[in-house]
């Protein structure tokens, strides 16, 4: 038993996974999982720079994912960062700020990477309960890894699309104009064109969500009353649902958003683009599964993805 951190970094939030590994047995014992919305990405896509209050925010956090490490005796640790940090001119001064607080080397990955660490992570926990091929979606702030495989990925892509991204990018009013939803679609759909080029949608028996943006929609379509990992975690939703719920989310205004019992304050105001990408996501490889002879009725939400990955990856 090896007992292991796991930080994810991501654009819009960072992410910290303290267990207990035995990779003999294959087994994961949770000690502390938990989020916060720190928006490192912020004003990524149109400085090319971290901000400066963007770095304070991320540093801060990482030092008390720091503290908690110690106190828990972890024995390895790795830190994981992703499209922010990828685009960033200053990402330098990013990653020493991280090395002085952990003491441990940060990786600034590559999106195959971070597409391999998304697909382990899900289908860890889906074996056996879904058929595959697996398309494995992990829909960031930044950017949206898409992954198909069975056992392992066969072909991944990373898309520079996001919630973050599209939202600083495209819809900037409340309630969003249908001006403002066309240049977002446009830019997705565009996007989604390359990926298949390298990911073949159509062969996907199952296609599996993760993420803030893919659990929060869920949460909706659920009609939760409060954020419950244990209910959004392995959920299956009608393509249908799912639709529909990206579609009310994307037209609420801000205040509406907020007012939702399950909503993250930090994704209030990005999960508008969040639910259109992951809706034209859907939509895409229900098409194209379609094409190929085949059909896609459902949906199915995983909380367990890259953070999960990471958290195997330091225990081999």
């Amino acid at each position: 038993m090896t007992r292991v951190a796991a930080i994810d970094c991501g654009t819009n939030s960072i992410r910290l996974l303290v267990a207990d590994v035995d990779p003999e047995r294959g087994t994961m014992t949770d000690l502390v999982r938990t989020m916060q919305v720190v928006r490192l990405g912020q004003g990524v896509d149109r400085t090319g720079r971290i901000a400066p209050e963007a770095m304070a925010r991320t540093l801060a956090a990482t030092q008390v994912y720091a503290t908690t490490c110690a106190d828990l005796e972890v024995e390895r640790i790795r830190f994981v960062a992703t499209s922010a940090s990828r685009d960033a001119e200053n990402r330098d001064e990013f990653v020493d700020g991280v090395r002085a607080a952990l003491g441990v080397e940060p990786e600034v990955v590559a999106g195959d990477e971070e597409a391999r660490l998304s697909f382990r992570g899900a289908t860890g926990a889906l074996a056996g309960k879904h058929r595959g091929p697996f398309l494995v979606v992990d829909l960031g702030g930044g950017s949206t890894e898409m992954v198909l495989g069975t056992t392992s990925p066969v072909a991944a892509y990373s898309m520079d699309i996001g919630c973050v991204r599209m939202t600083e990018r495209h819809l900037r009013s409340d309630p969003v104009t249908a001006a403002e939803v066309a240049a977002a679609s446009a830019d997705v759909s565009a996007a989604l064109d390359r990926a298949a080029a390298v990911v073949p949608f159509g062969r996907a028996a199952t296609l599996v969500g993760l993420a803030g943006t893919v659990t929060t929609v869920t949460a909706h379509a659920l009609g939760l009353e409060a954020y419950d990992p244990a209910r959004i975690d392995g959920s299956v939703l009608p393509v249908d649902k799912v639709l529909a719920s990206c579609a009310n989310l994307l037209r609420r205004t801000r205040a509406e958003r907020a007012a939702l019992p399950f909503m993250h304050p930090g994704r209030v105001d990005v999960i508008g683009a969040g639910a259109l990408v992951w809706s034209a996501i859907v939509a895409r490889v229900r098409a194209d599964i379609g094409i190929a002879g085949g059909k896609l009725s459902t949906v199915v939400t995983s909380e367990h993805d890259i953070l999960d990955g990471i958290a195997w990856s330091v225990a081999d």
